[in-house]
């Protein structure tokens, strides 16, 4: 493997699509917090710790009260998951 010190300059259009479609994020969260930052998210009990997996860009994929349903979520869909602490 052959090593350059290249600087790659990347939009920030492009920066926003890295990993579309093919990295997700998991992370636990509380319910409250989902209320804050989706309000659109619709009824959903307060005081709950559940799974969150994201796309790339943010964008909630899918929620789950446990961990393992919220990576065979990812694995059905083909994205590598990423931890987030």
């Amino acid at each position: 493997m052959t090593r350059t010190d290249e600087n790659i300059t990347m939009t920030s259009g492009e920066f926003a699509h890295l990993g579309e479609g093919s990295v997700a994020y998991l992370r636990k969260v509380s319910s409250d917090e989902l209320l804050g930052r989706f309000p659109n998210i619709g009824e959903i009990a307060p005081g709950l710790e559940l799974w969150a997996l994201f796309a790339a860009n943010g964008q909630p994929i899918l929620l789950s009260d446990a961990r393992d349903r919220a990576l065979a979520g990812a694995m059905e869909n083909d994205l590598t998951t990423v931890a987030i602490h």
